[in-house]
């Protein structure tokens, strides 16, 4: 059984023929699969249903769904496996939004926070890593940015203020930052909290969102 509390996920892959990677793909995928690594693995040859590229959006293959994760080109079997043990996991959530921001697919990130807006905890997750680039906090802040009063980015905020408290300087800053871009009424404490934080850059960030936001 999956060593993972969660459920085996499910796994779909696109492969066409001429593919010099699918076969290996399918084959480790088939490995993972008598190993109940993965619950059910569907493969579509795209010469006869090329549609299926079409509605999911796919242009390259190998291209692989496991639970949530949707990941073009060759794989190894160590990245497939790790893929499948995390497919029920904030912490594989955060590592697929990590590779989304950093590879520039933004886009991705925000249709499956609007899918699933709880899914945006992983952001929080992730500033929280000592690998996260400053390219990767600006594409968190892109997402905040446009999903700006939609209401999904709320529940990040307890998130966000228990980072501006306790995080490094550069994660308070960023943290109060993120507070201000999602700037519902509750983020308010948060920034209030941070007028008296010890580094000058997260007191001037604080002070001037509460201005920003009106809330001061």
């Amino acid at each position: 059984m999956n060593q993972n509390s969660t459920p085996a996920p499910d796994v779909l892959l696109l492969l066409a023929p001429g593919c010099p990677y699918c076969p290996a793909m399918l084959e480790n995928l088939g490995r993972l699969l008598k190993e109940s690594r993965i619950g059910r693995l569907e493969a579509v040859n795209l010469a006869v249903h090329p549609e299926r590229a079409t509605e999911l959006g796919a242009r390259t293959v190998p291209w692989v769904r496991i639970g949530p994760f949707e990941l073009e080109g060759a794989l190894t079997p160590g990245e497939l496996r790790h893929w499948a043990e995390q497919a029920g996991s904030l912490d594989g959530m955060a590592d697929y939004f990590f590779q989304m921001l950093k590879n520039g697919r933004r886009a991705k990130v925000e249709e499956m926070a609007r899918q699933e807006p709880s899914r945006l905890q992983a952001l929080v997750r992730l500033m929280q890593r000592p690998d996260t680039s400053m390219a990767v906090r600006i594409g968190i802040g892109a997402v905040l940015e446009e999903l700006h009063g939609s209401g999904f980015t709320e529940a990040m905020i307890p998130g966000l203020g228990a980072l501006a408290k306790d995080g490094d300087v550069l994660t308070r800053a960023d943290a109060c930052h993120f507070l201000s871009l999602i700037g519902a009424p509750e983020v308010a404490p948060y920034l209030r909290a941070c007028l008296d934080d010890e580094s000058q850059e997260v007191r001037e960030i604080a002070a001037e969102s509460l201005e920003q936001l009106g809330l001061k």
